[in-house]
């Protein structure tokens, strides 16, 4: 008899148990997490009711498989271009929630007699809010076109790269056991340089291959290659130094930018929601009940810790970047609760073996119980702000009121910002791909030299000097020469006033120094000469570059090409839907709002005009465009048909949004309950001698249209009469075949009046 290995019998009591009781919590409508985490709990190996898993190593070995493909489908949601352009009110709403839950989570560990490895973890644990649960709150109630719904969704886009920072900061305090500053800020610089290398990197190549090779990939092999990139850099983030889970993560944002994202992430889903579950399944196997009995006071305090402090920290945070009271208060409702990073970050610290056996069930429940209270409290904002409003001073709600709308209006951005911003933002990318570049001379074309010419130093030195500068050419001219770093608006602030000109000197003469440190660093490091000789040879170099530039840089080309990579998926957006793309971009931070429903073949709204109809008299709603097919009509009149399948735009307020989108789907349903739904069926039966129609013709019968049913087939003794004409008279004995709706057929054989 053949033995099974251990981990697929495991596997087989994860997916078992997973599959029966989250068809339990389906039809009780709760969320599928929590269902995974009672099966887990079910199946672990603290529950002797069930069978139970055979090696507890091989619910590490699920779990750290889950979290890879669970953060490379965060990845694929997540995509730097969203972190670009949530916009301030994010950042701000982020990062004083997080800053604010760290310090609390770290307190409230202390205060408990917990460790302080144990408190710091706690901290970093409460600073996440769970994108899984808000997702499923907001379409449970229908909150998904609301306009603080997109402040929270970018708020969570935040959270999930202040996530992957924070778990390579607790990696590096785990392993070392220290706390130095020197060292967490050299951990933060290490992986903000890998992630940005690795995102340029990853733009500059991936989104070709997949062009070159698209019309060779199906579905089967886009999910092959998609996989392959997640592990292969998994592999390499892991080589690096870094958690397997921070690869996956950079691998999906990266994917997040091509323009098969969205179909990547459809054929990824199956894989995320097995291996999400499989998960969440192991996360419940490793709580022990008994722990939860004994420290249930710590339970109830960090439940009420968490939900108290990010709902009124994440509410600060919102009102803190100029949103309204109402606003405010219903962002930070829906931030309330810790989970799937909460328990990243739990798992992180139980494969580093410095979290105490009582944190990781404690932070399962706090989960748990903040996930039961997410709906509730999202339903509690409204009533809330409205209160606030009664109890607050006029003094404070006018001040309020004034705070939102005055930094509403400081939306302009002035030229000098403009410039700064493109200034850093070159500066940064630009001294990361040089540092690359004096890596891989260090570590890869020197020892290469070394082999190929091991009797001459000097000769390895010149030509490692050589092909470093020349592949560094590039990136030095980009720095140091104005045309490729807004020119347009450094002349035009040149030319505004005098008083500038210093200042944008300043700014040239600090790329030139930048330059000149990297092409000096070369230098120093393979040419053991004065410092002042070192600066002088290396402006000359510049000064050789600057004159050559149009032989030696292809920076322009690379940059056209980087450029055309990264926002390829939004010209393809702008080009399928030009109208969204251009309200998104002009009026995402007003109160109205875009929505798309398409219109169902048994809607009443199916034949009738627009003036018919009256949307906006009826909801304060305006069809700006009805997408047909691949026709698309902008601002249609009142003369303007619907039909079914069309996908009528309208644009709107919260309100009349969700009123609108509510009634339609509404009536829909009525009308779709009113249909009558009896499918059309093929059936045979024999003529007997009291059939009502026996020896009369098909035609003089007419059961055709008596019936609405049609004769497709007569047998008759070994003949068989296919598609019989009218002609055809019903004999006894025969085999007739009829296609129609079964009860019609019914009265048919009976006679009965239809």
């Amino acid at each position: 008899m053949s033995h099974l290995p251990t981990l697929i019998t495991d596997l087989a009591l994860i997916l078992v148990s997973a599959g029966i009781i989250t068809l339990l919590f389906k039809w009780l409508k709760q969320p599928l997490v929590l269902g995974y985490i009672v099966a887990g709990l079910l199946a672990g190996p603290y529950v002797h009711v069930f069978p139970t898993v055979g090696d507890i190593e091989n619910i590490n070995i699920w779990a750290e498989i889950g979290v890879v493909f669970l953060l490379f489908a965060l990845g694929l949601e997540f995509s730097f271009k969203k972190l670009v352009n949530v916009g301030s009110t994010a950042f701000i709403t982020a990062i004083t929630e997080v800053v604010t839950m760290l310090i609390i989570g770290y307190l409230v560990g202390y205060m408990l007699g917990w460790s302080t490895m144990n408190s710091i973890f706690l901290g970093g644990m409460l600073s996440m809010s769970s994108t899984t649960i808000i997702i499923k709150a907001f379409d449970d109630l229908g909150l998904r076109s609301q306009r603080f719904t997109g402040i929270v969704f970018g708020t969570l886009v935040v959270e999930d790269l202040v996530a992957i920072l924070m778990m390579v900061l607790l990696s590096t305090m785990a392993v070392s056991q220290q706390f130095a500053g020197e060292e967490l800020i050299m951990s933060v610089f290490k992986v903000i340089f890998f992630l940005v290398l690795w995102f340029l990197i990853g733009i500059f190549i991936i989104p070709l291959i997949l062009k070159k090779v698209k019309k060779l990939m199906n579905d089967e092999t886009l999910l092959v290659v998609a996989l392959g990139l997640c592990l292969g850099l998994v592999v390499l983030a892991t080589e690096t130094g870094f958690s397997a889970a921070l690869g996956a993560f950079i691998m999906g944002s990266i994917l997040a930018e091509t323009v098969e994202a969205e179909r990547i992430e459809h054929i990824i889903k199956p894989v995320k929601d097995l291996f999400g579950a499989i998960f969440f399944v192991s996360v419940g196997m490793l709580v022990d009940p008994a722990i939860l009995v004994e420290y249930a006071w710590p339970v109830a305090i960090i439940t009420l810790v968490t939900i108290v402090g990010k709902a009124c920290f994440s509410t600060f945070g919102v009102l803190l970047s100029g949103q309204t009271l109402k606003t405010s208060v219903k962002s930070g409702f829906s931030l309330a609760q810790i989970g799937e990073f909460a328990f990243i970050i739990a798992s992180l610290g139980v494969s580093l073996k410095v979290l105490d056996d009582y944190v990781y069930p404690i932070i399962v429940a706090v989960s748990v119980i903040t996930t039961f209270t997410t709906p509730y409290f999202i339903r509690l904002a409204d009533p809330f702000a409205d209160w606030l409003y009664r109890v607050l001073p006029d003094r404070t709600c006018n001040f309020l009121d004034r705070y939102s709308s005055g930094a509403k209006t400081i939306n302009h951005e002035s030229d000098w910002k403009k410039l700064l911003k493109s200034f850093l933002g070159r500066l940064s990318i630009f001294s990361i791909l040089l540092t690359a570049v004096f890596l891989l001379s260090t570590h890869g074309i020197y020892p290469l030299m070394t082999d190929q010419f091991p009797d001459s130093p000097v000769l390895d030195n010149v030509v490692t000097v050589v092909l470093t500068l020349v592949l560094m050419a590039p990136f030095l001219i980009a720095l140091v020469s104005n045309k490729y770093n807004s020119r347009e608006l450094f002349m035009s602030l040149w030319n505004d006033s005098k008083y500038n000109r210093g200042r944008l000197v300043s700014m040239v003469l600090f790329r030139v120094f930048v330059a000149t440190f990297f092409v000096s660093l070369v230098l120093i490091r393979y040419f053991h000469i004065q410092y002042g000789i070192v600066i002088i040879i290396a402006l000359g170099i510049l000064a050789l570059f600057l004159v050559f530039r149009r032989d030696l840089n292809q920076y322009a080309r690379l940059e056209k090409r980087f450029l055309l990579n990264l926002n390829q998926r939004e010209e393809a957006a702008r080009r399928r839907n030009p109208l969204r793309a251009s309200f998104k971009r002009k009026l995402s931070d007003k109160d109205i709002h875009l929505t798309a429903i398409t219109v169902s073949p048994n809607s009443p709204y199916a034949g009738l005009s627009l003036g018919e109809i009256s949307f906006r008299k009826t909801f304060g709603v305006s069809v700006v465009e009805i997408i047909r097919g691949d026709h698309k009509i902008n601002i249609p009149d009142n003369t303007e048909r619907v039909y079914p399948q069309d996908r009528l735009v309208v644009v709107g307020s919260d309100e009349q949004i969700q009123r609108f989108s509510a009634e339609v789907e509404r009536m829909q349903e009525e009308n779709r309950d009113g249909i009558h739904e009896e499918e059309v069926t093929l059936q045979s039966f024999t003529v007997e001698p009291d059939f009502p129609f026996l020896e009369q013709t098909l035609a003089e019968s007419h059961v055709g249209n008596r019936y609405n049913c049609v004769i497709v087939g007569v047998e008759r003794d070994d003949n068989a009469i296919m598609n019989p004409n009218g002609h055809t008279i019903f004999k006894e004995g025969d085999l007739v075949w009829v296609v129609g709706e079964r009860d019609n057929i019914r009265d048919m054989i009976a006679g009965k009046e239809s």
